[in-house]
């Protein structure tokens, strides 16, 4: 199924009441996603072909950029520059007679804790673009709506919100700052804190969903060896088996600098990383009962980058078994030395993940995951479903 039979069944109200709607009507959406790691834009385009019809999701346009908004504490101006470098593309990208009507929006996610810092420079920007911005254009997303928007977005562009078997699929986001889980689930039995409800297409759908924070990647990393949070950043040094005996690395998370490096005359290795990442996982990760069933899931973000770069994938993505992750990890641990050029983290990444899926969540070994970065030309991410969010008010709430 292609992007504009998909597409097609979208129901997005006129976006403004001042919009004129000639027959055959094009609007754009523009949403920013700025995580702990690096700031991302989106440009949606729809297609109205009847103010009562349905409009088609014709395509999107997307662009990232690195450091995070986090790095720019210091120089929040430097901070709204990057905006302001990505608001370009939108301008190349959107029709200049459709810049007054398109809204730009930014949602920040968990991670990004210093956003009230940049907020200020961010808005700027925004107030002196040409595009619409709506009241509340710059925010904090919780998680349940980062987990739940990624969920609706995957689930838009892969055919399942319209099947009446109400087969779809779960979605694995993991950040820098957060991981998400989110899926729906057969039977009842999960926490109400772990259950999002909202109303899409005439359906009301019940998801368990949970976000993370401290469980991304990066703060996984420093989290595992006991930097994240510690004093005395600027003298001390964080060691660990899981990096290469000879490696001394600085790291920016969050904007603050850790010292890293492997055990020069210790024990390197899979097994000592993987106890090593059990702390940031044991007691901390809620394992879903519902997982039990047979349910597909879409993984994205560092998951496919990671298995990319480890060579269980290529560009185009693909599907995987949890105990492939496994594997590699072992694979690479064991010979660090020759995957340091590559990314000298990556025996540690790929741990941690084999960590998350079958500690936390409890995956079996043979549990499917499909590695996706796009879908249908779309990038896999919360974005577009909060973009639908933006549109339709899809009203998310946790359950009681």
């Amino acid at each position: 199924m292609d992007c504009h039979t998909i597409g097609s069944r979208l129901r997005v109200p006129q976006p403004f009441p001042h919009a004129p709607s000639p027959v055959s009507r094009v609007f754009h959406g523009i949403m920013f996603d700025a995580g702990s790691t690096g700031t991302r834009i989106h440009i949606y385009k729809f297609i109205q072909k009847d103010p009562v019809e349905l409009p088609v999701l014709d395509s999107e346009m997307y662009h990232a950029v690195k450091p995070g908004l986090s790095s720019y504490k210091d120089d929040p101006e430097e901070g709204g520059n990057t905006v302001r470098q990505l608001l370009k593309i939108a301008k190349k990208t959107v029709p200049e007679e459709e810049w007054r009507r398109t809204p730009v929006v930014l949602r920040a996610t968990a991670g990004l804790r210093l956003l009230p810092r940049i907020k200020p420079s961010v808005k700027e920007v925004f107030d002196e673009s040409p595009f619409f911005v709506p009241n509340n254009s710059v925010s904090i997303m919780p998680g349940t709506n980062e987990g739940v928007l990624a969920w609706v977005t995957v689930n838009f562009l892969t055919g399942h919100l319209y099947s009446n078997t109400r087969r779809t699929v779960g979605i694995l986001d993991l950040g820098g700052g957060s991981t998400q889980i989110t899926f729906l689930p057969k039977s009842k039995s999960a926490p109400s804190s772990y259950i999002a409800n909202f109303n899409l297409f005439n359906n009301t759908y019940q998801l368990y969903t949970h976000s993370y924070l401290g469980n991304g990647l990066f703060a996984a990393r420093l989290s595992a060896v006991g930097a994240l949070g510690a004093d005395g950043l600027d003298w001390k040094i964080f060691t660990s088996p899981c990096l290469p005996k000879r490696l001394r690395e600085e790291v920016n998370f969050s904007g603050s600098t850790y010292k890293v490096s492997g055990i020069p005359d210790g024990y390197a290795g899979y097994k000592l990383c993987y106890y090593e990442m059990m702390r940031v996982i044991k007691g901390i990760v809620h394992q879903p009962y519902e997982l039990k069933g047979s349910s597909i899931f879409y993984a994205f973000s560092y998951y496919f980058d990671r298995a990319k770069e480890s060579g269980l994938i290529d560009s185009r993505g693909g599907t995987v078994e949890v105990r492939d992750f496994k594997k590699k990890a072992k694979e690479v641990c064991n010979k660090m030395s020759k995957y340091r050029t590559i990314n000298p983290f990556l025996c540690m990444d790929l741990t941690y993940i084999t960590c998350l899926l079958k500690e936390g969540f409890g995956f079996k070994d043979n549990t499917v995951l499909q590695l996706a970065k796009k879908v249908n030309n779309v990038e896999t991410s919360w974005a577009l479903g909060a973009t639908f969010d933006y549109f339709r008010n899809l009203n998310i709430h946790a359950s009681d």
